[in-house]
């Protein structure tokens, strides 16, 4: 998938909101975990602190005691970061009750500490025990019955459980939402490669068009792109409408200037003088120019015609029986070696007058053997199109180098001895170049010429 495709473009956007909102809610989700799990931790410390509040006491010598236990044992469980303490907040006063899980240790709070004080009159903060577990603490002031001074009453919960709890929540959290991301770009591709393969039809209909395979887009598609089908088709109906005027035209002139030029040539012809010889010559001019141009014309309209497809093996296999009828007494020897399926991507006439012109020539300078090679171009990517290179090759005496422009142009003879009008391998050139491709001469590997012929193809 190409970085610069509309589906890549639709499946990262996706992805990259469905990921930004994922990532939201999963912020949101374990922020929410904590909070709930903070209060309901905080809730069980305030249980824990009503219940001591409840149970100690002072007895007739002022002596603070537990009048009954607290019932979670973790309170008993030597530094398990679980603690509760009573002390007087008198200065000098060494009236302490503590927990059993805080063996000879006390809880000592420093005067920095950051403090959070509820409605409730309970204050809130967090410490660290000497084993470094993190506690989290609520302290409450409360004066005893039969007592005249205040007494700190401190319960505290190992913090790190929290913590313990949390993590695992995230865990299992971000293993979710990965799990959500990976089904939502998932779907998300899905859904565009599925909602893009009209466009794909659409594409693939136009290819067909171009190679010659269809003349129409064919198939039904959504009710958003069936308007652009239906405007195709109704571009290449006008397509071939202006193609088949321009050939209607182009006979047209063709007969309304020959007739009148074959009066002027008859009656300069009937006449004698130098008037009448300089008539008849530039009516041959014209004549000439006449069907230079029309030629020209009827060409371009072919190939600038949609959905032309022409086999080249086929024409080749016609082309050479027809030549070797012609130079039977010749005897001369062909080898072909064209690849069944490949194609032109133009019009069948103009194919034969290519190939035609360059079999010709061989056949007229061969001393008895001609070769034609057609094959792919590996080089696909050549002007973003596909395409086939013919090679036409004879073993006679070739041509030099310095020569092979000027047999390009139109209407030059290199060898007089030979029959011909010199516009054979100008037509070639002129032809190829209209459907964007070219014709180079060389030296075949029998001494002759030979002349490779670059055509467009349909892609595969």
């Amino acid at each position: 998938m190409r970085r610069d495709s509309l589906a890549f473009r639709l499946i990262v956007s996706s992805a990259g909101w469905s990921i930004v909102i994922l990532a939201i809610t999963g912020v949101l989700l374990s922020s929410l975990f904590r909070a709930a799990v903070e209060r309901n931790f905080d809730a069980r410390l305030r249980s824990t602190l009503d219940g001591l509040l409840a149970v100690v006491e002072l007895d007739r010598r002022g002596r603070l005691f537990e009048s009954a236990s607290i019932a979670d044992s973790r309170f008993d469980l030597p530094l398990s970061g679980w603690y509760w303490q009573v002390t007087s907040t008198e200065p000098g006063s060494d009236m302490q009750l503590r927990s059993l899980s805080l063996l000879e240790q006390q809880i000592v709070v420093p005067d920095d500490v950051a403090r959070q004080v509820g409605e409730d009159g309970t204050t809130r903060f967090y410490l660290t025990d000497p084993d470094g577990n993190r506690l989290r603490v609520l302290e409450q002031k409360f004066r005893l019955a039969g007592s005249d001074q205040d007494f700190s009453f401190i319960v505290t919960g190992n913090f790190d459980e929290i913590e313990d709890e949390v993590t695992a929540f995230n865990q299992t959290l971000i293993i979710a939402l990965t799990v959500l991301a990976i089904g939502l770009v998932t779907a998300s591709f899905i859904q565009v490669r599925y909602g893009l393969r009209p466009l794909r039809q659409l594409r693939r209909g136009l290819v067909e068009v171009r190679s010659g395979i269809d003349r129409r887009l064919r198939g039904n598609f959504p009710s958003e792109i069936q308007p652009v089908a239906d405007e195709l088709n109704a571009l290449l109906q006008a397509n071939e409408e202006v193609v088949e005027r321009a050939r209607t035209q182009v006979g047209n002139l063709a007969h309304a200037l020959k007739t009148p030029l074959s009066v002027i040539a008859n009656e300069a012809q009937a006449s004698r003088g130098q008037l009448s010889q300089k008539v008849s010559q530039q009516v041959e001019v014209m004549r000439d120019q006449i069907n230079l141009y029309l030629d020209r014309a009827r060409r371009a309209a072919r190939v600038h015609a949609l959905g032309s497809l022409t086999e080249v093996g086929l024409v080749i296999d016609s082309l050479v029986r027809t030549l070797q009828r012609i130079n039977a007494d010749r005897s001369i020897a062909v080898e072909t070696d064209c690849p069944p399926g490949l194609k032109f991507l133009g019009e069948k006439q103009d194919l034969e007058e290519m190939i035609g012109n360059l079999l010709d020539n061989a056949f007229k300078w061969s001393a008895g053997w001609v070769g034609v090679r057609v094959a792919p171009v590996e080089d696909t990517a050549v002007l973003g199109k596909t395409w086939i290179e013919l090679t036409v090759e004879d073993d006679g005496p070739g041509l030099p180098e310095g020569r092979r422009d000027e047999a390009l142009q139109r209407g030059r003879r290199l060898d007089e001895t030979k029959p011909g009008s010199g516009l054979g391998l100008a037509i070639v050139a002129e032809t190829a170049a209209m459907y964007g491709g070219s014709v180079m001469l060389g030296d075949s590997a029998r001494g002759g010429l030979k002349a490779t012929l670059r055509l467009p193809s349909p892609a595969p």
